[in-house]
């Protein structure tokens, strides 16, 4: 458990809202025919403009290969950590991006998922994209301090399979600030009252992470990207919070 210092949140807001207006203006670039490379380079580009560094570009996890761009940039059926390189955006995909931020030393973390053009058919793009984003706003509602991450986790996904959808239990949120990742871990499933209480003060990434049909993972040759097993599209949402004792406030809105 980290508990952050009225100073140290009021770094985090700044770091926060630089995110949330970088990660605003490239989502409206997802555009059919546009490289997944321009937007990282957009993204990096208005970060370093607001006085911050692409907190993403040469992490490592695990003493692995750094990854290598500003902009996590998952298509369709990559969950998350996709790299931009050289894909081009087609009408009809399902986009998720993914951008963290340091500012003086101050790590935030979001995430939002899209859809490039309006090619959806059957509604199903629309949904999976609203029933993630909707599972975010479940679990900020939830969060508060004296709840537990069980709470959390129980919460989303009850939601996510109420409408049809599964959660990916391979993958979680985690506590954020003076690092990329911090403890504690916070799974989009679990049972109420059990894994970690939360206190005031806490700041987290919470993320629901879900899929359209099954949740079993792959690693590409890339290193980073994890994608679905079995091909079905995913979403992404994510927001850094800091817990109150009434709720919570979110960094990244």
């Amino acid at each position: 458990m980290i508990v952050k210092s009225e100073k140290e949140i009021e770094m985090l807001r700044i770091s926060g809202q630089i995110l949330a207006r970088v990660l605003k203006r490239v989502a409206r670039e997802v555009k059919s025919g546009v490289k997944a490379s321009i937007l990282d380079d957009l993204a990096e580009r208005e970060i370093k403009k607001a006085g911050a560094l692409p907190s993403f570009k040469n992490h490592r996890e695990n003493k692995g290969t750094p990854y290598p761009s500003s902009l996590c940039v998952s298509i369709n059926d990559e969950v998350v950590h996709g790299i931009p390189g050289e894909k081009i955006f087609k009408n009809g995909d399902v986009v998720s991006l993914d951008l963290g931020v340091k500012y003086k030393g101050f790590f935030t973390d979001s995430a939002v998922t899209v859809l490039c053009g309006s090619d959806d058919s059957d509604g199903r793009s629309n949904r999976l994209i609203s029933v993630c984003r909707k599972a975010l706003d479940v679990a900020i509602k939830e969060c508060r301090a004296g709840v537990h991450a069980g709470d959390l986790g129980h919460a989303v996904e009850s939601f996510v399979e109420s409408s049809g959808f599964k959660v990916f239990r391979e993958l979680v949120g985690h506590g954020v600030g003076r690092a990329v990742h911090e403890p504690p871990s916070i799974p989009n499933w679990g049972i109420p009252g059990t894994d970690e209480k939360l206190e005031e003060g806490m700041v987290l990434a919470i993320e629901p992470m879900i899929s359209e049909g099954e949740t079993k993972l792959v690693l590409d040759k890339d290193r980073w990207t994890l994608k679905t097993k079995d091909g079905s599209r995913a979403a992404h949402f994510e927001h850094t919070v800091m817990v109150k004792k009434d709720g919570c406030e979110v960094l990244t809105k």
